[in-house]
């Protein structure tokens, strides 16, 4: 994009194409470190919840596009959209509101080449219409919708590449480590509360339906961390026995513990019978950093933490209070942060054409806020609500804490 910060929201056709294509060249960059270590073959591939097979989540994105911009879909269930993919089993490939997770490792699917052939000519079809739209919202709704939609799955496969250890030269990728450059973030800061407008302003641009509608908000006063917690301070934590104390976890956070046996976070390595840590990033054991954000931490081991340290994690509201209120002590953009909040409608909300991208999941996750290393600048937005299962870690995720 012309300013390579700007917001996709408002973007207009010249800056949506440019971004739409820099979207895939990263993808396909992601992609084939996956093929390069064989995961493009299924088969290849472990069967994990929290994984897609990668040529089936390539084909995915593309057809995404092709099936909101050059179908013109109202909708994304079977028959909302016109024509046929330009695969000839594309709808029965890679529509993921139908194609069940565990089915995706068995499907018959054209080969790397052929995928990848796809991916060019949907975008160049894309790029060809989009040449000929009004910088308008309604016209250009479709495009910002397949924007997010293959930003956010760079990120999944970010998520992917880490999941499954592959190595990766952290100079080759804008994405993977930018956060070391920058120091710890300490202190508090304390906010007087007050009444804000959550949502914030959707007179123009696009705005994610679980945002909707925007209303007035009151928060009382609360006092919140300006940065994440620490390695340090999370490993000073594991010293003092918290994954051995059963009083620190919640009904559901025991659970988990004894399913996973874990006594540290997900990655942390002892390095050999001392009290330090390594942890593993993209293939590599590295020294663990004490004034690094912790990360790979879920929510569970984030209440536990709070519970230890005589703290408590920030309702999503304190968050998009503190985040929008123009501190320029509230550091946010490293790491999603795990609040308190579940992942919940705002009042009036009605489900936009993409419908399954909200409603199925109301209920049955956490909130978490703000952005990570690996989310694209465009994307970025302290209005943005992402939602997880409270145990998964293997996301770009930390938290900070707020006073009692």
């Amino acid at each position: 994009m012309s300013d390579k910060h700007a917001s996709f929201r408002t973007a207009g056709p010249e800056d949506l194409g440019a971004a739409l294509q820099d979207a895939r060249h990263y993808t396909l960059a992601l992609f084939d470190l996956l093929a390069d270590a064989g995961y493009d073959d299924a088969h290849n591939v472990p069967r994990l919840s929290i994984v897609n097979p990668p040529l089936w989540e390539l084909g995915h994105t593309a057809w995404f596009a092709e099936w909101f911009v050059l179908r013109d879909a109202t909708g994304s269930q079977p028959g909302e959209a016109d024509g046929h993919s330009l695969l000839a089993r594309g709808d029965d490939w890679f529509d993921s509101g139908n194609v069940a997770h565990r089915t995706r490792w068995a499907l018959d699917l054209p080969s790397t080449g052929a995928i990848k052939t796809y991916c060019n000519e949907v975008l160049e079809r894309i790029l060809a219409r989009l040449g000929q739209e009004p910088d308008d919202d309604a016209a250009l709704y479709p495009y910002r919708l397949a924007l997010a939609h293959e930003d956010m799955h760079g990120e999944a496969l970010l998520y992917t590449i880490q999941t499954l250890g592959i190595a990766v030269d952290p100079d080759a990728f804008r994405q993977v480590r930018p956060e070391q450059r920058q120091g710890p973030v300490a202190g508090e800061i304390a906010f007087a509360g007050g009444s804000f407008v959550r949502g914030g302003d959707q007179s123009r641009g696009f705005v994610f339906d679980n945002e909707r509608d925007a209303g007035a908000c009151k928060v009382a006063p609360f006092a919140i961390d300006a940065g994440l917690v620490t390695n340090g301070a999370f490993a000073a934590f594991v010293r003092d026995g918290g994954y051995q104390r059963p009083e620190l976890w919640s009904e559901a956070g025991r659970a988990w513990l004894m399913e996973q046996e874990r006594s540290a976070p997900r990655y942390w390595e002892r390095d050999g019978e001392n009290d330090v840590w390594r942890t593993r990033v993209f293939g590599h054991a590295t020294p663990l950093d004490p004034a690094q954000p912790v990360r790979h931490v879920n929510c569970h081991e984030a209440e536990a933490y709070c519970a230890w340290a005589g703290r408590r994690l920030p309702t999503e509201a304190e968050w998009e209070f503190a985040a929008t209120s123009g501190h320029e002590g509230f550091a946010w953009g490293r790491l999603w942060e795990w609040t308190a909040s579940p992942f919940l409608p705002f009042a009036g909300f009605a489900a936009d054409r993409y419908r399954e991208y909200s409603a199925p999941w109301f209920g049955t996750r956490r909130t978490l806020r703000g952005a990570s290393f690996a989310t694209p600048a465009r994307l970025r937005s302290p209005r943005f609500r992402n939602f997880f299962t409270p145990e998964r870690d293997d996301i770009y995720c930390g938290f900070r804490t707020c006073a009692l």
